[in-house]
């Protein structure tokens, strides 16, 4: 029978038949967020300093992300060439970055600050985009695992930012609606939502100057990244879970998913939970070391 359906389907590994979900919903992301910024700019919200706009700009990075995203949901781009695509996004980043003026320091409570000096537009912005984009890319796999986190993080960077946040209004607001309809097994965001979402945490936090919050915050996803990577290089082995048709465990570690599971048998819904609690709690670390620097 022919499938009449708009988007791709991909199996739900972790219900029982596997049944098949709409996939790549993303690109609703990437569409709803860019029209979004682009009215921001003609309303004249957030105001064009020195030639170039904050809203312009971080839409371009969406788009962007969304694009490499539909890429690689096209044509399964290898690792090796996929890590560095996202350096192409960073330029219009570094142009806004030079432009304003942004300060070039990362101040660190008790260990004082680093001055990158010119360094910071053209070797610290791409290693920014490039690590984040990916590391977010590489922690999903579960029902709302690739859409609650990220949410938790843009929550925070927006109390972090003050008027600034005006620019993650609309982008929240649907990405809370794709992460509800993914964390329910209705949709998947595919790597077109992944992608873009992360290069929308790399472009806000390097636009409002959130360097520190952005490291802190993400320590899961670098942790998560370290440790698969780590075990593929050194022993050519990935992670994987395993579903006895109910709940998901493990008998290694070579993930945070299978950190979560090993030797433990959890539901998808309480791994996805323990994960979102442990991204809540390095937010709230990272506002909490903003309060006492200021």
């Amino acid at each position: 029978m022919k499938d009449d359906s708009l988007f791709p389907k991909a199996p739900d590994q972790h219900k029982p038949n596997k049944p098949l979900i709409p996939n790549g919903l993303g690109v609703f992301y990437v569409l709803i967020s860019t029209t979004y910024l682009f009215l921001v700019y003609f309303f004249d919200i957030v105001k064009v300093s020195n030639g170039v706009s904050t809203p312009l700009t971080l839409a371009v990075c969406i788009l962007f992300g969304g694009f490499m995203g539909l890429l690689d949901d096209w044509i399964d781009v290898k690792w090796r060439y996929k890590a560095f695509l996202p350096l192409i996004a960073a330029i219009p980043l570094i142009s806004l970055a030079f432009k304003l003026g942004l300060r070039t320091t990362v101040s660190i409570p008790l260990l004082g600050t680093l001055d990158f000096g010119v360094y910071y537009y053209f070797l610290i912005i791409p290693l920014l985009v490039t690590i984040i984009t990916n590391t977010v890319n590489q922690l999903g796999g579960l029902n709302g695992l690739e859409t609650i986190c990220p949410a938790i993080v843009i929550i925070g960077f927006m109390y972090a930012s003050g008027p600034q946040a005006v620019l993650l209004y609309g982008p929240l607001a649907v990405w809370l609606v794709l992460a509800y309809l993914n964390f329910r097994g209705k949709i998947f965001v595919g790597n077109t939502g992944s992608f873009a979402i992360g290069m929308t945490l790399a472009a806000y936090a390097i636009i409002s100057d959130l360097k520190l919050d952005l490291a802190v915050s993400i320590l899961p996803y670098v942790l998560n990244s370290s440790l698969i990577l780590l075990t593929f290089f050194l022993f050519r082995k990935k992670a994987s879970v395993l579903f006895d048709g109910k709940k998901l465990s493990s008998d290694h570690v070579r993930s945070l998913v299978t950190l979560i599971t090993y030797h433990r048998h959890l539901t998808e819904k309480q791994v996805v939970t323990a994960l979102s609690l442990l991204f809540a709690a390095s937010t709230f670390v990272a506002l909490f070391i903003r309060w006492i620097a200021t």
